[in-house]
């Protein structure tokens, strides 16, 4: 009866003691983000700013995020019925949605490439050729849709553009009489960069995120995740539906606000 007691407790501390490690990995990735994102916003005030529309690849990875969240809940559900192989089946199927959740990032980021957000070269003051990230020069000279497909601002204002002349026009110029385009384009699409990097900072984490789902896997193959034992899949659960949320800020800031 006793040892029924302590093997009780330790299995409560043993599952506190994840839960902990877990909330603690999340505390340090939200202190990540929320230090990009501060970044993102206070060095989007007082210079030229570009909004992005997002391509469809990445709508189709909201569903995909969305949709592994709600199967990986049934597989949680399923193991505590004590139904193993259904619970089995949903974690496949969760990393399916994963994938092609990945997948769909990477397609996305080569649209936007494609439109001219991506690498760009320039010349210097001794004719080098120098890389730079996302100048707006390349967006502009690019066969992307101005108003469609992206857009400059300043101080949340949109640029005036003209496809005849192919200038861009401060917004109190409504007769788009004093072209600014050269005084534009020759700076870095710092929107983009920052795009950059917070996308691809939560991709490494959902690889992560991946990995420890092909993990329990093989823990629910053999018998360490069981109907009696299913902390595990609670704590990928927790970091699962975190990076999916996250996600949809993300998406939220860089595309529709």
């Amino acid at each position: 009866m006793e040892k029924d007691s302590l093997k009780e407790v330790d299995l409560i501390v043993r599952n506190r003691s994840k839960l902990m490690i877990m909330y603690f990995i999340l505390f340090s990735v939200t202190m990540l983000f929320g230090g990009l994102i501060s970044a993102y916003i206070v060095s989007s005030t007082g210079q030229y700013w570009v909004h992005v529309t997002a391509p469809a690849t990445l709508w189709i990875s909201n569903l995909l995020i969305v949709a592994s969240s709600f199967t990986l809940i049934a597989s949680i559900k399923a193991m505590k019925r004590g139904e193993v192989s259904k619970s089995r089946s949903t974690l496949f199927l969760t990393v399916a949605l994963g994938i092609g959740f990945a997948f769909t990032q990477i397609a996305g980021w080569n649209s936007l490439a494609d439109n001219g957000s991506g690498w760009g070269t320039e010349a210097n003051d001794e004719g080098l050729v120098a890389y730079s990230w996302n100048r707006i020069d390349d967006l502009i000279k690019s066969d992307a849709v101005y108003g469609e497909d992206y857009d400059v601002r300043i101080n949340n204002l949109t640029l005036l553009y003209s496809p005849d002349s192919k200038e861009l026009y401060s917004p109190n110029d409504p007769l788009m009489v004093k072209p600014i385009t050269s005084k534009v384009i020759h700076i870095t699409n710092s929107s983009g960069s920052y795009l950059w990097v917070l996308m691809m900072i939560h991709i490494l984490h959902f690889s992560f995120g991946l990995i420890y789902l092909f993990v329990n896997i093989y823990r629910v193959s053999n018998g360490t995740i069981n109907p009696e034992d299913t902390i595990r899949l609670r704590v990928l659960g927790i970091y699962w539906h975190f990076l999916g949320g996250l996600w949809l800020l993300l998406f939220t800031m860089l595309f529709l606000l």
